[in-house]
């Protein structure tokens, strides 16, 4: 009698996998490792078919070379940068991920935050809960109306795109810097604004919002420089990968009034550090960050349709990978 196929989900999960046992049960095991870094794994991930990879957690060489029978690794979301496809490839493993969950989500969390922000929804109940200032409309001055202003967009894919529909909707003059689009999606989509360079997009953008995978070309595409480029009084919202902003220049920008306002959902470790610059300034009452910045814990995603969304169409995507069907969304 062969034996049965296994199917190791590595981190995030650790319930009772009713929806993989569903989807996977008469072709494979499944086992929740519940891990928080590789060194978690012990050999329990060596012999496995197929492995979920959620975002707790990397998965490099050091683990990809023990891999005896892998035939794909599943990245339950978007970006895949915290597992090493090159590496992956070079042993004959595809490494596939799910773009189309979750969609919806971010891009409300993203249009969320930043209504949030230059609303001043967020600035005056900080600024009341900690009894500072009056009861009075002015602690946000200036508000500027949002039909009208610019919200340019980083990254022009699935998510970018649903975001930029909802700013659109709001009547903003919605602006896109993503090389990689086919001309005429500006067009097909009601009129967005292209720039091919980033800097000139940057200069007319009063929300910035990040919607790009993490690359070496992307990496900290937002420094120091690019929010000097930004007009003052600016606001920049990153609900994408975390180390596409170098959020160590956020609390100077906040303090020089460059930046009005930062929502971060996306860190480049998480949990971060107490001493974590960003952190350290968003919880210290003296610092004008700590009304100004908005901390989520890379819950942008987050609803219970979406968890479960990810779930099935990561086990779809082992279930084929095993029924030796051709795999989707392969990204190395």
């Amino acid at each position: 009698m062969p034996k049965r196929a296994k199917v190791v989900i590595a981190d995030f999960i650790r319930d009772e996998l009713e929806p993989e046992r569903r989807i996977l049960g008469n072709l494979a095991d499944v086992v929740a490792l519940d891990a928080t870094s590789e060194d978690q794994f012990g050999n329990r991930i060596d012999d496995a078919d197929a492995i979920m990879v959620y975002h707790s957690l990397s998965v490099t060489r050091r683990t990809i070379e023990r891999l005896t029978n892998c035939k794909l690794i599943i990245r339950c979301g978007v970006g895949f940068d915290n597992i090493d496809r090159t590496y992956a490839r070079s042993r004959g493993i595809p490494v596939a991920n799910v773009p189309d969950y979750g969609t919806e989500e971010v891009a409300d969390s993203a249009i969320g935050m930043m209504l949030t922000m230059t609303r001043g929804v967020h600035l005056y109940n900080s600024r009341l809960r900690a009894a500072q200032g009056p009861w009075a409309h002015h602690e946000a001055v200036p508000l500027r109306r949002l039909r009208g202003s610019t919200f340019a967009i980083i990254g022009l894919g699935r998510i970018g795109t649903a975001a930029a529909l909802r700013a659109k909707a709001l009547g903003m003059d919605v602006l896109f810097y993503d090389p990689y689009v086919p001309d005429g999606a500006d067009k097909a989509l009601g009129g967005l604004r292209r720039f091919d360079k980033l800097d000139d997009m940057l200069a007319e953008a009063y929300v910035v919002s990040l919607h790009c995978c993490l690359t070496d070309e992307t990496r900290r595409i937002v420094d120091a420089s690019a929010m000097a480029r930004m007009p003052k009084g600016s606001y920049l919202v990153n609900t994408a990968r975390g180390a596409l902003v170098d959020t160590d220049a956020i609390p100077d920008a906040i303090a020089s009034a460059q930046l009005a306002g930062a929502a971060i959902d996306v860190l480049e470790t998480e949990p971060p550090a107490d001493d974590d610059p960003l952190i350290a300034a968003w919880r210290d009452p003296s610092h004008p960050a700590h009304h100004r910045v908005i901390v989520n814990p890379h819950s942008a995603f987050y609803c219970e349709a979406g968890i479960m969304d990810i779930r099935v169409k990561a086990s779809q995507a082992c279930r084929r990978v095993l029924e030796g069907l051709p795999l989707r969304n392969v990204v190395n």
